[in-house]
């Protein structure tokens, strides 16, 4: 819709994050007012915080992007943190949206959420049937409960929420640190810099059969700004790219594309995570009008550029 952006109030929870900027740069490209609430003055863990970011901002939209995210080995780590971060957020950010009649709220979950054995692809009806992957459920599961939040409070006081389930993410501005990053950016600092070291070998988690499913961030973006415009409908919306791709070969394309010449080497001690992901991306694209349009070696390519014009040691 022309014009529809055009100085409305946006309030973006998270929204210096790696998500969130590409969320930002969207949204005032469009012409709206984005306010950006930042967690040492905005503590969305506590309940004041998210009514004080309410007043302060006024927001027409909500779009709760905020989040304690990491690969599995930060959330084998940190069960009970993740699952009270993520909670306690949306829970307050969804009871400040009722509170103070916001006009809607985005909200996004994680395929993390759906059961482990799901059947492939991932349907959105399928979220109910299972208990989620042990080693992020208590994330997946978090974030499942706001879900039923923001039905509940739909149903009893009419908040107009919308729920998004990205992807695995990846691309330029991610998390790069080893001790808490996704696959995407943990391979691709491990290339470069063995690359860089003369290093004959990396080591990866797992065994390399797990399958998964990525989407790149600036696609993302653009269809939680056109879920916030154009989507009414309670229901879960999945949004994913649609290529399924082996852990394994993605290990091989990031080397490639990195041009680390050495071996990789599995370390099957570390868990693989859910055995396959790929998701049903049909409702996206029939409610949002949206697919995805980056091919992942594009996107793969774009983001070790990005992560080689860095200071050494820094991502």
């Amino acid at each position: 819709m022309d014009g529809f952006w055009s100085g409305r109030r946006v309030c973006v929870t998270g929204g210096a994050g790696f998500l969130g900027r590409c969320v930002v740069g969207r949204l005032h490209a469009l012409g709206a007012e984005v306010f950006v609430p930042r967690s040492d003055r905005f503590d969305l863990r506590e309940a004041p915080a998210a009514d004080s970011m309410m007043k302060e901002s006024r927001p027409e939209i909500l779009i709760h992007l905020a989040a304690r995210v990491g690969g599995i080995g930060a959330n084998r780590r940190h069960p009970g943190t993740f699952f009270r971060d993520n909670f306690a957020m949306g829970l307050h950010v969804i009871e400040a949206a009722r509170a103070h009649a916001v006009g809607k709220l985005v909200m996004t979950g994680t395929i993390c959420s759906y059961p482990k054995l799901t059947p492939v692809p991932f349907r959105e009806e399928t979220l109910w049937d299972g208990y989620p992957e042990e080693t992020n459920a208590p994330y997946g599961i978090a974030k499942k409960s706001l879900l039923v939040m923001m039905q509940a409070y739909r149903q009893e006081f009419g908040l107009r929420g919308v729920y998004l389930m990205p992807v695995n993410l990846y691309g330029p501005h991610d998390n790069f640190d080893l001790q808490d990053s996704h696959v995407i950016p943990a391979l691709i600092r491990k290339c470069v810099e063995a690359r860089r070291a003369g290093a004959a070998s990396v080591t990866c988690w797992g065994t390399g059969a797990a399958t998964r499913e990525f989407l790149y961030v600036e696609d993302c973006a653009e269809a939680i700004v056109r879920a916030a415009e154009r989507c009414e409908a309670p229901d879960p919306i999945n949004l994913g790219s649609g290529r399924e791709i082996s852990i394994r070969e993605l290990a091989e394309t990031i080397a490639r594309l990195a041009r680390f010449t050495g071996k990789i080497e599995w370390d099957a001690s570390h868990p693989d995570g859910q055995p396959r992901r790929r998701l049903d991306t049909t409702k996206a694209e029939t409610m949002l009008g949206w697919k995805a349009s980056t091919d992942l070696e594009e996107g793969l390519r774009r983001t070790i550029e990005w992560f080689e014009d860095q200071p050494a040691g820094s991502g």
